[in-house]
């Protein structure tokens, strides 16, 4: 009778704690969804609405004003273009300096002699850098401001991204790198042929990292590219309504700034930026889920 006792208890308590999960989990889901519907009405929302704080969760007013004004310039494609070269340039790059960077220091230290002292200069990055002067003076000496390299090069091995790559490889079964090296394979073999196809979920982390990183970022744009026609898309939306020249807009111009405001600019800036990443992320998500807790099992 003790032990039925036991189980029941035990089960109504599993049950309690299992319904305290779930409704926690339904609360956090909703306070990541909800400001983004929120920003989302906003942006179609009129700009009396949205200035008298009348938006909640649906539209007040609904218009398109504030997409029309964005996407009909002819500096938001232009902006587009170069987001994407960046985003697949950059990211490309990304992932093969990744793989490079991680596959040696995934190794023993009987391997690989001086694994540790390179672990930690990479690790010394993270933590120390010279500053946003010595960058800039950088970057310009070396000849690469106002071109698209300026934007890929600077960050071109995320060492955050090589700790969670070269942790997964260090999961990975040995014996099947000592029967490759049996059979003569090189250390680029063992990497491309044997290593990278048992890493695609890590890969796709990586990759889904590299590319939010490349789209998201605005501040190296507004630095180091000198004229407007070379901004990325993050940096065109921040500077769009920061520097507004009135007295280059035609009469439509200012009309359509008229009906136009602040707010809902802004949201549908938000919303446009993050849609790209959005769509992207529901594809990668089983990804990025097993890559992360499989890339964060050894240290």
């Amino acid at each position: 009778m003790g032990l039925i006792r036991l189980m029941r208890s035990a089960g109504i308590g599993y049950r309690v704690f299992n319904g305290f999960n779930i409704a926690f989990l339904v609360a956090l889901s909703l306070l990541c969804i909800l400001p983004l519907v929120h920003v989302l009405a906003l942006s179609f929302s009129s700009s009396s609405a949205a200035g008298a704080g009348m938006v909640k969760l649906w539209p007040v007013g609904f218009t398109t004003s504030s997409y029309e004004f964005i996407l009909k310039k002819p500096e938001f494609l232009n902006s587009i273009s170069v987001t994407v070269q960046r985003v697949l340039l950059g990211t490309a790059i990304n992932m093969v300096l990744t793989l490079l960077v991680a596959y040696p220091l995934s190794k023993e230290t009987q391997a690989f002699r001086l694994r540790t002292v390179y672990a930690w200069i990479f690790v010394f990055t993270i933590l120390f850098n010279g500053g946003l002067i010595p960058w800039y003076m950088t970057i310009k000496w070396v000849g690469l401001l106002d071109s698209m390299w300026a934007l890929i090069l600077p960050g071109a091995v995320p060492i955050f991204n090589v700790i969670l790559l070269l942790n997964f490889f260090r999961g990975l079964p040995k014996e099947m790198e000592e029967a490759a090296s049996i059979d003569g394979a090189s250390h680029w073999v063992i990497l491309f042929k044997i290593y990278t196809p048992l890493s695609l979920p890590a890969l796709a982390t990586i990759g889904l990292f590299a590319m939010v990183n490349h789209w998201n970022s605005w501040f190296d744009g507004l630095i180091l590219m000198q004229s407007q026609d070379k901004y990325p898309l993050s940096t065109y939306l921040q500077s769009m309504l920061a520097h507004i020249d009135l007295t280059s807009m035609s009469g439509r111009d200012m009309k359509d700034l008229a009906e136009v405001s602040d707010r809902t600019a802004k949201a549908a800036q938000i919303f446009l930026g993050a849609l790209p990443i959005l769509l992207v992320y529901p594809f990668l998500q089983k990804f990025f889920v097993k890559g992360i807790v499989l890339g964060s099992v050894k240290s």
